[in-house]
């Protein structure tokens, strides 16, 4: 017993200790980056912020009620590439760090108030339109993912006119490239709470 409890103190530490000497390390890069004249300004940082903000909730939509499908996995970086000119180490980099941030926040609130203080109307919608494609990437998108690119969506203030018609495009768009007989059938269900 007695050994087992100091196993997980052991672990617990170990992992306390490992997210810390990360934390210090970015600090101290930071710190020498700033006295040998960095040239990334403060806003490249807040969009970095904004950015991993974006990949944390369109995380949380992906794994909203199951583990991130390969073909999820796939959108996610490619959506996070394109939308916002990363070069692939940065996208790898914003996807591993999104998954400790999402693993930390509560609540969609959590996300979705920073994004809305960066984001204008436009990044918004696009934001919402990232999450539906990430939850078609394998197929329709099921009652949960609807429930929650609505909630997410409402956070956004991107009303729901806007939010069908994105989730309208983003599905023609996914049959135009699918092939025939492939995703899962979209539910009666899920057709009323999106609005069809």
């Amino acid at each position: 017993m007695a050994t087992v409890l100091v196993a997980r103190w052991a672990a617990r530490v170990f992992i306390i200790a490992k997210e810390l000497t990360w934390t210090m390390l970015r600090s101290i890069k930071t710190l020498f980056a700033d006295l040998v004249g960095n040239t990334r300004s403060r806003k490249q940082t807040e969009g970095y912020d904004s950015w991993l903000a974006t990949a944390a909730l369109l995380r949380r939509v992906a794994t909203v009620h199951s583990e991130m499908s390969e073909a999820r996995r796939k959108k996610l970086y490619a959506v996070l590439k394109s939308n916002f000119g990363l070069d692939d180490h940065t996208t790898a980099q914003l996807i591993e760090e999104s998954a400790a941030v999402d693993r930390k926040a509560i609540d969609l609130y959590h996300y979705t108030r920073q994004l809305k203080e960066v984001f204008a109307d436009e990044g918004r919608r696009l934001t919402v339109q990232m999450m539906w494609e990430i939850v078609c990437a394998d197929g329709n998108a099921n009652e949960f993912e609807a429930n929650i690119i609505w909630r997410a969506a409402d956070l956004l203030g991107v009303s729901s006119r806007q939010r069908v018609e994105l989730r309208q495009r983003v599905s023609a768009e996914s049959v135009a490239v699918a092939r025939p007989g492939v995703g899962r059938a979209q539910s009666p269900a899920l057709a009323t709470a999106i609005g069809n």
